[in-house]
């Protein structure tokens, strides 16, 4: 896999970069500001760009922005967002092109190396990423004051275990039940949101969309 990463600590940019490279993949540009994102995408062509939202020249959410920009500039491209901070508003703001390929990291999940391939893997692939440790929270949330009303439990967990990036194999694993069961569950959440039938990815996206836009 081809990655250009953008990060401003130099610690944390060159220990990706050893760690990215140690598992088999190219990266290809490694810049430290938001302002060069762009540019080096456009040159290189990468198939994931791995940024951190906060970063120069602002360090509020240049880097976010960046990478929106970028995923304008070349449609496909997959991006990871790392944040040191739990904000549902970045993985909203990513997913609101409907089209997957994007992810939600939490930096200390960086350092588990089977965490940060299985993300780059879901979003290399068009689907959707979002830390375990964000869907807690707003899980938590939602027991007070809860946006998808017309969902059961059990659909709500459903539907965020599919933020995460987990198939429905893996749903079916976790929540100990069989695959039509799942399948089940996610018809009725999409039916609920009111996805008409598409392709199955993109309506995947459309659905966790809706349940990290009930976040606000």
């Amino acid at each position: 896999m081809r990655i250009v990463l953008a990060e401003d600590s130099v610690l944390l940019r060159e220990g990706l970069v050893r760690l990215l490279e140690e598992a088999g993949h190219a990266v290809v540009a490694a810049v430290d500001n938001a302002d060069e994102l762009v540019p080096a995408v456009l040159a290189h062509r990468p198939d994931v760009a791995v940024v951190d939202v906060r970063m120069p020249p602002t360090f509020t959410d240049d880097g976010l922005r960046a990478a929106v920009e970028a995923r304008r500039a070349q449609p496909g491209l997959g991006v990871l967002v790392l944040s040191q901070y739990v904000e549902e508003s970045y993985a909203r703001d990513l997913l609101a092109d409907g089209l997957g390929g994007v992810g939600y990291l939490l930096k200390d999940r960086v350092q588990d190396l089977d965490s940060l391939e299985d993300a780059l893997s879901r979003v290399a692939g068009g689907g959707s990423a979002i830390d375990p440790e964000v869907v807690a929270q707003l899980l938590v949330r939602r027991r007070v004051a809860d946006p998808l009303g017309g969902l059961t439990p059990r659909e709500r967990e459903v539907l965020g275990l599919m933020a995460e990036g987990r198939s429905n194999a893996a749903i079916a694993q976790h929540l100990v039940v069989s695959d039509g069961a799942v399948e089940k569950h996610i018809r009725n959440v999409f039916t609920k949101l009111g996805l008409p039938p598409s392709e199955e990815d993109h309506r995947r996206v459309l659905a966790v969309l809706a349940w990290l836009r009930g976040a606000s």
